[in-house]
């Protein structure tokens, strides 16, 4: 079986009225349509761990840490499925 081309994409987040997320393409400067805001971390963290974004025990205390402090972001490695609806929101 062919494995999955992964697109790296940047989610960044940060503390306002909930935690708001934005993506960007790997350059960093070129931002993806969707703009979300979570109540919660946890869905943060689901959305984290469905697009690969939590590589080992490291990147995970980097995010908690960021939550804590109200700012922070991470690559997610997404299918190309994942990359298309990310796009087209």
């Amino acid at each position: 079986m062919a494995a999955d081309n992964r697109h790296r994409v940047y989610m960044s987040f940060m503390r306002r009225r909930g935690l708001y997320c934005q993506f960007l393409e790997p350059d960093l400067q070129t931002p993806l349509p969707p703009k979300l805001t979570f109540k919660s971390p946890d869905k943060i963290v689901e959305l984290v761990d469905r697009g690969g974004g939590f590589k080992d025990l490291a990147a995970r205390q980097a995010f908690d840490h960021g939550v804590q402090i109200g700012r922070g972001g991470l690559y997610l490695s997404l299918t190309d499925e994942q990359y298309a609806v990310l796009k087209s929101c």
